[in-house]
């Protein structure tokens, strides 16, 4: 049958042949049983007429299996080699199986209805939350997504990257004006008194520092007064100073009303007015802007940044018992549990998936059904002759046989009933 040699074939495909031989030499034997079966009776009838019906029965057992030896050979190539019209039907129609085999699975296999149907039947969110709660399933899960995740971190150039910050930096950071944005928040700051925290805070600061570090004031003032005054005035100057400069800042401390307090929130609002009304204010702000974040040492810093955070990403993905992985692993178990106990979810979820199924369905299905014919049509017509052969041929064999068993009944079958009417005819 195969011009493929067997150490190409599957062995699935081994094992086809091996049955569709031994078919077609159990019909091709019926068929030789006849045929023997045939010549004694009729060599023998004139002795023993009740060969006759044996003669008859053999007969029709002989064309009923050349007749569909003839129709499965024409199936597949040309009987005897003859150019009779209408053999060889796969090799020589083959493009046109494969375009009436897309249709046919487009139409009643990728219909909207059929899909619809079929997965309004189908639990497909509890199903998927059942798998996917187990925890080795969860970690397989994740160990699949970790992989994709590196291999598209590797894949990333990292130059392409780095601009690609850049860009978008400067596209929401560099090219918006900031000055009106920072002054709003400022002024509704200021109007809520939530500044008064953070003025505390620098003043605790300050005032913490003072007192662990009065040495600081030392020579701090006395330094700058002539070499003529005493030493004695130098060291009453600096302690004078820093006793002023601590009983300021705690009565900063203690009173919400201070002039200091005071001035700050003044300054505050002119600053908040000024981002959003002053022309040169907002310049100078925009001017302060560029020349950072053009800095180069900004540049270098944003790809140190980068290939920090790449480094440890690749190394958490890496390690299946890095904190990453872990909780990644557990996020999908609990997503599991959710979808495996929750009706509610389990209805969404089962709506947006067949919904999308539908939507692609009704949108790829003359897409999906010319993988078919386009496949086929590549097909070589010997090679798909074959491969149709193999899967049907041991069937077909079956046919040749059963048309020899039944074409020997309706041979003795003809033969007896016109035998029997023969008489009452004469009569």
């Amino acid at each position: 049958m195969s011009r493929t040699p067997m150490a190409l074939l599957s062995p699935a495909d081994q094992e086809r042949l091996q049955s569709l031989r031994r078919m077609k030499a159990v019909a091709l034997g019926a068929l030789l049983f006849m045929a023997i079966v045939f010549v004694i009776s009729f060599w023998l009838e004139s002795r023993h007429p009740w060969l006759g019906y044996v003669r008859a029965a053999a007969e029709g057992g002989m064309v009923g299996a050349l007749a569909d030896w003839f129709a499965v050979t024409a199936l597949f190539r040309r009987p005897l080699g003859l150019p009779i019209p209408h053999t060889a039907i796969i090799p020589n129609r083959k493009d046109e199986i494969g375009r009436t085999l897309g249709e046919f699975i487009e139409t009643n296999f990728l219909a909207s209805e059929v899909v619809r149907d079929k997965l309004s039947r189908t639990a497909l969110a509890q199903r998927f939350g059942d798998w996917l709660r187990v925890p080795a399933h969860a970690e397989r899960v994740t160990a699949e997504a970790s992989t994709a995740a590196t291999a598209v971190l590797h894949a990333l150039s990292d130059d392409d990257v780095q601009g690609l910050i850049a860009d978008l930096a400067r596209e929401h950071l560099i090219e918006p004006d900031w000055a009106p944005t920072a002054g709003g928040w400022l002024q509704r700051i200021v109007e809520t008194d939530a500044h008064r925290s953070a003025v505390d805070l620098a003043v605790d600061s300050i005032g913490s520092w003072l007192e662990n570090n009065a040495a600081a004031f030392q020579g701090l003032i006395s330094r700058r007064l002539p070499g003529w005054v005493p030493k004695l005035a130098h060291r009453f100057v600096d302690e004078t100073a820093y006793s002023e400069a601590l009983k300021f800042v705690r009565a900063v401390h203690a009173d919400p009303r201070h002039p200091a307090r005071l001035a700050i929130d003044g300054y505050l609002v002119r600053l908040a007015d000024g981002l959003q009304h002053d022309p040169a204010l907002r310049g100078r702000l925009e001017s302060a802007k560029s020349n950072l974040f053009d800095s180069p040492r900004v540049g270098e810093l944003a790809a140190q940044l980068w290939n920090t955070a790449k480094a440890g990403l690749l190394a958490a993905l890496a390690d299946p018992q890095s904190g990453l992985r872990v909780r990644a692993s557990q996020a999908v178990a609990e997503i599991g549990d959710r979808l495996a106990t929750e009706p509610a979810l389990q209805a969404r979820v089962d709506g947006w998936a067949t919904d999308a199924a539908v939507f692609l369905v009704d949108r790829y299905r003359h897409d999906i059904a010319s993988i078919i014919t386009d496949t086929v049509e590549k097909w070589d017509p010997a090679e798909t002759t074959e491969k149709i052969e193999l899967m049907v041929g041991r069937d077909l064999q079956y046919i040749r046989l059963n048309g020899t068993v039944v074409g020997a009944l309706a041979g003795l079958a003809i033969y007896a009933i016109a035998h029997a009417l023969i008489p009452v005819g004469l009569g």
